[in-house]
């Protein structure tokens, strides 16, 4: 193995891993672990995601098993049973985030461990609306400082509670990782709405970057 502070490091808990891409300037201190904790994942992400954002799709490495980590439906994270309350420590977890399945995990270049998600990962809590109808366009901001602008790269979906029919709207953010909208959001999103046939049909819903996206049949609607 090539000697010095670029060479490539290939040990988790000790013993050979597969080639994860990363420096010994960046992990040393991660092969010595045992066991990944909220430390050490925070410490691993940082180190690894250098000045953009991580590059989680890149790094598949061993599963390392649970954490007693879990993200509320409110989007409040908890570690041992406690909110974690510094903002930048949640916004570089949920950097890292991954969903395989319906599964979610928290990923860095030489572990990977499961967590619990309530509802969604991420929680839409504000939008900017540039333009009005067709040429209306709405971008969301979440807790986490993620922004996407809803369209045919960032869809929209709802789901009706089945036992009293209330809507919760999700965006799509980043790979295949949702985000619920929060109420008071999706109250300004209902002051936007409209009525537009779709496939016969007459719905409900919203425009942004010239697609139409239906929330609720029109013939629901008292």
């Amino acid at each position: 193995m090539t000697k010095g502070p670029d060479a490539q490091v290939k040990l988790w808990c000790g013993k050979p891993t597969p080639n994860t891409g990363c420096t010994r300037t960046h992990l040393n201190y991660i092969a010595r672990m045992t066991k990944p904790t909220a430390d050490t994942l925070a410490a691993a992400a940082k180190a690894a995601s250098g000045k953009g954002p991580p590059p989680v799709h890149l790094w598949n490495p061993p599963f390392c098993g649970n954490i007693d980590m879990r993200i509320a439906r409110d989007g409040t994270w908890y570690y041992l049973g406690t909110p974690i309350g510094r903002a930048p420590l949640v916004k570089l977890f949920s950097s890292i985030l991954k969903r395989e399945g319906d599964a979610y995990f928290l990923v860095t270049p030489v572990e990977k461990v499961g967590i619990k998600v309530d509802d969604a990962p991420l929680l839409a809590n504000d939008f900017d609306v540039t333009g009005a109808g067709p040429a209306q366009v709405l971008t969301f901001t979440t807790r986490t400082e993620d922004q996407a602008t809803l369209g045919p790269d960032h869809p929209l979906r709802v789901t009706r509670d089945a036992a009293t029919g209330e809507p919760s709207p999700y965006i799509l953010v980043r790979a295949n990782l949702w985000a619920l909208i929060d109420r008071k959001s999706f109250f300004r999103l209902v002051e936007l709405c409209c009525h537009h046939e779709v496939d016969g049909h007459k719905w409900f819903g919203l425009w942004s970057s010239g697609q139409f996206f239906p929330i609720i049949p029109s013939s629901e609607l008292p």
